[in-house]
């Protein structure tokens, strides 16, 4: 195995929070419902903002939103939103917040009627990942049809901060699409 200093990464990954990030669990797989949970509500905060700043503030949210439980965030009352848009370990947009619980709420709906909300994802691909191995970070799309259409359907269903860019960059964070470039260590 190449040393730590020799090893090449996808480009974005440069930083002492993004390269455990992109080494350790970008494009991985995840089909645990709780961290896809984890990673709907982080990419939609994402939003307007950097990866690296929600990065930073991971810790906080999980603090924040009960451990990214769905059956605990579904139940955050008025109260319990006005209260977080206090803590200033997350983003405060009252938004997205909302959209938390919101989302919760679908979330829950979809594991009830699909068994889990991984096998309700991943039946988007027949249960493998989508693998591209693009050779720069140009080449890499903000959004594709798949991306177009897991929104579309996540919209229907009542969820928010889901738009096909976003959605883009949860599939890659949860390894439905594998978009490490081809000469990175973690390309397989």
């Amino acid at each position: 195995m190449s040393s730590e200093r020799e090893r090449v990464r996808c480009g974005w990954a440069r930083t002492a929070l993004s390269i455990p990030y992109h080494d350790d669990e970008w494009g991985r797989p995840v089909r645990d419902d709780r961290r896809l949970f984890e990673f709907l509500i982080l990419e939609g905060a994402q939003a307007g903002l950097s990866w690296e700043t929600i990065l930073k503030k991971r810790e906080n949210y999980r603090k924040a939103f009960a451990g990214f439980y769905p059956e605990k965030v579904a139940r955050f009352d008025a109260r319990k939103q006005a209260a977080l848009m206090q803590d200033a370990g997350i983003v405060r947009n009252r938004l997205k917040i909302a959209s938390a619980t919101r989302n919760a709420k679908v979330f829950l709906a979809i594991q009830k009627e699909a068994g889990s909300f991984a096998d309700y994802l991943w039946a988007f691909t027949n249960g493998k990942p989508v693998v591209s191995r693009p050779r720069t970070l140009a080449q890499v799309p903000a959004r594709t049809e798949l991306s177009d259409r897991i929104s579309k359907e996540l919209q229907r269903r009542g969820m928010n901060f889901v738009g096909t860019t976003i959605l883009y960059a949860y599939l890659q964070a949860v390894g439905v699409v594998d978009d490490h470039l081809a000469d990175c260590f973690r390309a397989g």
